[in-house]
């Protein structure tokens, strides 16, 4: 393992816990909300944004325009049964998802959420960290002072990461909390 993979195998964790974001609720419309939707169509189940155009005509709604008219009684269900806390409405061509504000109890529970996601992206940084230094340890091509800069370089590399994880949290509690 050298360096520059390190760094990739870190970006990679942090990249993953900002898709994790975009599924927490902050309030405001965002169509990641229903990335996770499957629907019923054509004998298959489909993601959502495959079936239909989702998009976002007011802060605090979705607008779910289906490519086939035949598939929005499927698309109701899909997104019914992803279970999101959020009502769809059909209204015979499209399907509007209204999202309800949040309450203060609501909010502080997203925060712990998103703790927990950043938490899971720390140990994932750790865990690259630790397999880097058992690579390095057992490497009998690299000199004592080699691998001793080695492991310096992905400690760096290691609180570097964990720093843009802390401030992207902070960001994303930022934006959760805000009314």
């Amino acid at each position: 393992m050298n360096i520059d993979e390190i760094k990739l195998l870190m970006e990679d964790a942090v990249a993953h816990m900002e898709v994790e974001f975009t599924k927490v609720r902050t309030g405001r419309a965002n169509p990641a909300m229903l990335d996770e939707v499957l629907v019923e169509a054509y004998g298959n189940q489909t993601p959502l944004n495959q079936v239909a155009l989702i998009s976002v005509p007011e802060a605090r709604q979705l607008l779910v325009k289906p490519f086939d008219p035949s598939l929005l009684k499927e698309i109701e269900a899909g997104i019914n049964k992803a279970e999101l806390g959020i009502n769809p409405t059909n209204d015979g061509q499209n399907i509007r998802i209204n999202i309800p504000a949040l309450t203060e109890e609501t909010r502080k529970e997203l925060t712990k959420e998103t703790k927990s996601i950043a938490e899971q992206a720390k140990v994932s940084i750790r865990n690259i960290r630790k397999t880097a230094n058992n690579d390095i340890k057992k490497s009998t091509e690299l000199t004592d002072d080699e691998k001793k800069s080695l492991e310096n370089d992905v400690q760096n590399l290691t609180n570097e990461f964990n720093g843009k994880i802390d401030e992207l949290l902070d960001v994303k509690n930022k934006d959760i909390m805000t009314i």
